[in-house]
């Protein structure tokens, strides 16, 4: 079925945002070269696909990192231009001390202030087209969903993104309390393909448990639009896809029907890499750990007043306990009263230990435990054994992130603050178990880099 509504999805967002952000790049260095005589680019030079190929990459890579292609970055200007000018910064410093494949550096060095400005305005540009036209309401993905009473607050909440698509309308047995966004219709007089023509609706998402909910006449109308073309799929599928983690409805006695292992658990080629990467980035993580020493004995001793070091029982793969090694970052005895929730702005934390945990300095002796095989580089964050006690009792399927080995960083360290209640760990769980269900080495990379804007950042906690 075709509608008059437009959209992009969130992929061909990112898309957009790379492909134009090269295109525009590369088209403002050849005006300057051409018309401004700026020839630290010569387009006429042999190696012009060489230099540009170079930049591409460099361009993406550093866009990655410094969150250039994050969508709610991309749709605030303040946050754009922040990120911009960060990248740039760091793609002309690279670029112009790369040899061979980058243009020789010029006599006058202020050809190389027109560049980098040049490589700025041009992604700028691109940007303010995207946030004025491709990111307004026209271009969003329009939504019907239909649900449950019981189930309609939390999926509005969880499916409504500004940065791509919006419910429009649902059809439940009962409108929401305070409602004036999203058109209602009650599921006894639904006529799905009028209000599908009417809005616009580009998809249509369904949500229920009960099977008496959906009618046979609501099927029937499901059916109809499904074979005119109409997208229609389950709100569990949809979170998943959008927001890659486990939907919570996901989570009853059924669980075991949709949750599958991913196939690298049993891949001993991914495997053996993992193990190959964990004992090469632990041996070069030391080596910074080494370096470190001096730096945090010196701040430790005035700010800390206390051991330098300090191990802590944690719980690993398939449930087995081993100590894990910090900078330690909060004041002696902190536990007197027993094990505690670490809190934001936790008056436990020294003023030290602020710096070291907002750098994630603090985490970087445990790499002797990745050495050891206690850890990976990437798995769910290891946990302390009173509260995985806590969570299994609260959350039943807590204890399926134990499958694999704990990791310095993980899915849910890098899409969600620190969890500071059981409430937090719930939905922290979301995104382990999706990392489980889905990971390979694309989404370990993936982890990587975000994990290096989390640090530059200082989004530690």
């Amino acid at each position: 079925m075709h509608t008059d509504s437009f959209y992009f999805n969130i992929s061909e967002r990112r898309l957009y945002l790379r492909v134009l952000d090269t295109g525009f790049t590369v088209l403002g260095l050849y005006v300057l070269n051409v018309y401004f005589n700026i020839n630290y680019f010569d387009f006429s030079s042999p190696s012009c696909i060489l230099w540009i190929s170079t930049l591409i990459i460099y361009l993406l890579a550093f866009g990655e990192i410094f969150e250039m292609y994050d969508l709610k970055v991309a749709s605030d200007k303040y946050l754009t231009l922040r990120s911009a000018i960060i990248t740039v910064s760091f793609v002309t410093l690279f670029y112009v001390f790369t040899p061979v494949i980058s243009p020789q550096l010029p006599s006058n060095r202020l050809q190389l202030a027109y560049f980098s400005l040049t490589v700025l305005f041009s992604i700028l540009l691109n940007r303010f087209f995207y946030i004025q036209l491709i990111f307004s309401p026209r271009f969003l993905k329009n939504i019907l969903l239909i649900a449950e009473e019981s189930q309609l607050e939390v999926l509005v909440t969880t499916i409504q993104n500004k940065e791509s698509n919006r419910i429009v309308a649902y059809v439940s047995n009962a409108a929401m309390a305070n409602n004036k966004k999203q058109i209602f219709m009650a599921i006894s007089e639904a006529n799905l393909e009028e209000i599908v023509k009417e809005e616009g609706i580009n998809e249509i998402v369904i949500s229920s448990n009960n099977l008496q909910f959906i009618t046979p006449e609501l099927n029937k109308q499901l059916i109809l639009l499904f074979e005119k073309g109409m997208a229609i799929r389950s709100a569990d599928n949809f979170i998943e896809e959008e927001t890659h983690r486990i939907s919570e409805t996901k989570l009853t006695a059924d669980f075991y029907n949709y949750f599958t292992f991913s196939k690298s658990h049993q891949n001993n080629l991914y495997l053996v890499f993992r193990r190959v990467m964990d004992i090469l980035f632990s041996l070069i993580g030391i080596g910074i750990f080494l370096l470190l020493i001096p730096f945090v004995f010196f701040g430790n001793l005035f700010a800390n007043k206390g051991k330098l070091l300090y191990t802590q029982e944690r719980v690993g793969k398939r449930g087995k306990k081993f100590r894990i090694i910090k900078f330690r970052t909060m004041v002696v005895n902190a536990e007197i009263n027993g094990a505690e929730w670490a809190q934001k702005d936790d008056i436990r934390v020294t003023v030290f230990g602020k710096i070291l945990r907002k750098s994630r300095l603090d985490e970087i002796p445990q790499f002797i435990n990745v050495l050891k095989g206690d850890m990976s580089l990437i798995g769910p964050r290891p946990e302390r054994p009173e509260f995985v006690r806590i969570l299994e009792k609260e959350l039943p399927f807590y204890a399926i992130r134990h499958v694999i080995k704990p990791g310095l960083t993980g899915w849910a360290q890098v899409k969600y603050p620190y969890a500071h209640s059981v409430d937090d760990q719930h939905k922290k769980l979301m995104y382990d178990l999706y990392y489980v269900k889905e990971r390979d080495l694309l989404m370990d990379f993936k982890i990587v880099i975000k994990t290096i804007s989390t640090i530059l950042f200082f989004r530690g906690t």
